[in-house]
Order: C-alpha cells, then sequence, then structure tokens
C-alpha cells in the first residue's frame, strides 16, 4: 500500500514545490551517469531527476503510485523516459543497466530487513556488468526525526493555485524498531479541511545496510555521508553507499 502523500492527488501536488530546494543529489547522480548509457531510476516519484538524465541516456523510471508518475509524464522532457508503475521490492524488467538509482530517501520506505534485501535484490538483478548503484538514507545517528514537530516543521509553502498554504509534521520514533511514524498536514485557505496523512520510514544503521548489500551480491566501493562527497562518518547526514555487483549474477 503506498502511502497518501504519494498516492492521493491532493498530496502529490505539493511534492515538486516541497523537493525543488537543493540539486546536490541529482548534479551527483548526473555526473555518475557521463559515459553510461542506461539509467534505471527506482522509486522515480514525479520523475525530475528521470526527466532529466533523459538528454543523452536511455532511462527508466519506476514506481508504485499512478498519481506520481501522472505527473512526471506531463513534465518536460518525460516522453522520452519509459514509465513502469510497479514495486522495486518485485519489479523485473528483463534487462540490465549501466547506473542503478534509489534517490530521496526512497529506501527508507522499506520498513522491513526482508523488504529492503528484496529491494536490493531488485538492484542485484538489474545492475550490468561493470555499471554502478547508488542510493541514499538519512544517518540515524542525526535523529532527523527530532525537527518534525509542529512547532520546528512549520513553514509556508507557495502553491501556484491555492496560494500560500501553512504546512507542518508530527513525528514519533519507535526505539525499539527504528521506525519513524509522522504525519504530514496542509492547512489550505478558504475554510477547506486540513489535509493529514501518516507514513512510516525505517532508518537502518551503517552496519546493517554494509551486511544486507553484501549478501545481495553488492560491493560497495565507497560509503559517502552527504550528495557533495563528503566521505561517511558517524555524524553524517546521509548515508549513501556506492558500489558494483559483487560478482557476476
Amino acid at each position: 500500500m503506498t502511502d497518501p502523500i504519494y498516492s492521493d492527488p491532493d498530496f502529490v501536488q505539493f511534492y515538486d514545490i516541497e523537493n525543488q530546494s537543493g540539486r546536490a543529489d541529482f548534479e551527483y547522480c548526473t555526473g555518475l551517469a557521463v559515459n553510461r548509457g542506461s539509467v534505471l531510476d527506482l522509486g522515480c516519484g514525479t520523475g525530475q531527476l528521470a526527466a532529466e538524465l533523459a538528454d543523452g541516456h536511455s532511462v527508466t523510471g519506476v514506481d508504485p503510485a499512478s498519481a506520481m508518475l501522472d505527473v512526471a509524464r506531463r513534465r518536460a522532457g518525460g516522453d522520452r523516459v519509459d514509465w513502469v508503475e510497479a514495486d522495486a521490492r518485485t519489479v523485473r524488467l528483463g534487462r540490465r543497466f549501466d547506473l542503478v538509482l534509489l534517490t530521496g530517501h526512497a529506501f527508507q520506505v522499506f520498513l522491513t530487513g526482508e523488504d529492503q534485501m528484496a529491494v536490493l535484490g531488485t538492484i542485484t538483478e538489474h545492475l550490468a556488468p561493470g555499471g554502478l548503484f547508488i542510493f541514499d538514507t538519512r544517518n540515524p545517528a542525526e535523529e532527523e526525526w527530532l525537527e518534525w514537530t509542529p512547532q520546528r516543521s512549520e513553514r509556508a509553502v507557495t502553491h501556484p493555485d491555492l496560494g500560500t498554504v501553512k504546512a507542518w509534521y508530527d513525528a514519533g520514533h519507535d526505539a525499539a524498531t527504528g521506525i519513524v511514524t509522522y504525519s504530514t498536514f496542509y492547512d489550505i485557505p478558504g475554510g477547506r479541511p486540513v489535509l493529514g496523512a501518516e507514513s512510516k520510514i525505517a532508518f537502518p544503521k551503517k552496519e546493517d545496510l554494509a551486511r544486507m548489500l553484501d549478501e545481495a551480491g553488492l560491493l560497495v566501493e565507497q560509503w559517502l555521508g552527504d550528495w557533495q562527497g563528503t566521505p561517511y562518518g558517524v555524524t553524517s547526514p546521509e548515508i549513501i553507499p556506492i558500489g558494483r555487483l559483487r560478482r557476476s549474477a
């Protein structure tokens, strides 16, 4: 079941507005794609990165949310991408790619070790020999969820049709499972009911990711701590593995 913030058009209309600041991940992945003919963008969302990479590459974008893909197909360059509505845990496209991406913290929507292994298995199945994979997840040591309170997260979102919309989060962390349950709210002017939806995300530790990647047959060549290319450290905001197939698969 896809979270409402990705599957409900009322929430999806805010996605690009809320994710338009900062392009460090785009720039890094664009650099990785140089001289790589084919790209698989798992969890492509509204297709911002996939459409940009389609200028000079054969790109396939996979996402389980039809509402997100509806936006992706309409965007500039969207006609050059092969969009596939499917789950990253189970999709099998019958081909391999020179670069496999899973950005935007999409890895965190997979809550269990079994689901995370399934996604890594998808990467293994679709990565060409000599190809690269990269994905990102927030570093749990930074406890970013502590900022996702109504007081700290309240912001004004400028929507082209709805005007200025007040938005905020509210979150709770389960120390036993590492899962964060958070709610997203939009207070739209004009007396409309407040939009609210609950989501869950996991915060896997680096050592757990390293073990799962090895079990999936993937060799990590570099761990980054942010999209500026800084090597991973205990207090890094991100955990970003980059690597290849460990063996022919």
